[in-house]
């Protein structure tokens, strides 16, 4: 006779961490354990004077920084805004900036991907300037432009052109070599082939330099307002909150540009979603 094994009966369902992972619960509960954790371990630090900066209580329960929390909209003069204010006045440039730069550099890249000849003039060029950090270009905006507003568009251009320029280029020249022989076999027209398969085929690149370039805008902007005495702007008030010995103000208004450069991130990788999802 053979023995039978017989396997006992489950009494209880083991806990699946890759589903709850995955699950809404886990998509909700555990960025909020994270950020109770780090607001903790800031409070820890602050109250045992590890760093020198108010803990999350203390800013709270700051006078000045409940007002500016409760108060977004606020207007006593151009510099003397609400941090709502502020921050629409910095997204006005960096819309303005990095539009600009979409623009232009979605244009050259596409010519610089479809000529071999000017992306081996032009490549080496694009590399050294897009390692330029935006403050070096403040002061020679500056100089070459001398107004404060026009130079600041400048510095959002200059800093956000070169990952959408350089995405671009290398989506058009990753165009499968098929469409290209399809495309002359069929005698497609060049206005046909540029909006049938050139601009479907980069479009995910496009998409990825535009969501890289605009995190850029957002930090160029805040780092031209501040050096630019004189511009409105959420950077402006961080430099101006400094002056005055206001940190809590500052770490409110930090809490502002960290929350809308994460929205604007969401904000391209949605609509890239939605017309170029990565394959």
């Amino acid at each position: 006779m053979t023995a039978t094994v017989t396997s006992r009966p489950k009494t209880g369902s083991a806990f699946d961490l890759q589903k709850f992972l995955k699950s809404p619960a886990g998509n909700i509960i555990l960025p909020i354990i994270g950020i109770l954790l780090f607001l903790t371990i800031w409070q820890i630090c602050s109250q045992i004077g590890l760093i020198k900066l108010p803990g999350p209580i203390q800013v709270l329960t700051d006078e000045r920084s409940q007002y500016l929390i409760l108060n977004p909209f606020y207007y006593n003069s151009e510099l003397d805004q609400g941090l709502f204010r502020q921050t629409m006045i910095s997204l006005g440039r960096v819309a303005k900036g990095y539009g600009a730069a979409a623009i232009v550099g979605i244009a050259a890249g596409i010519f610089v991907g479809s000529s071999p000849i000017a992306d081996k003039m032009f490549d080496p060029l694009f590399q050294f300037l897009r390692m330029v950090a935006p403050l070096a270009w403040v002061p020679i905006s500056l100089a070459a432009l001398q107004q404060n507003e026009p130079a600041a568009l400048f510095v959002i251009f200059i800093t956000s052109i070169w990952p959408i320029l350089i995405n671009t280029a290398v989506g058009v020249r990753e165009i499968p070599q098929d469409y290209k022989n399809v495309a002359r076999v069929l005698q497609i027209s060049k206005p046909k082939y540029f909006f049938k398969v050139l601009i479907p085929s980069a479009l995910p690149y496009i998409f990825t330099g535009l969501r890289i370039a605009i995190g850029l805008a957002w930090l160029a902007i805040i780092a031209a307002e501040i050096v630019m005495s004189g511009v409105a702007g959420i950077g402006f008030f961080i430099w101006d909150a400094y002056q005055q010995n206001y940190v809590s103000e500052i770490i409110v208004a930090v809490v502002y540009i960290g929350a809308v450069g994460l929205i604007l991130d969401r904000l391209v990788a949605f609509i890239q979603k939605k017309i170029a999802p990565l394959q």
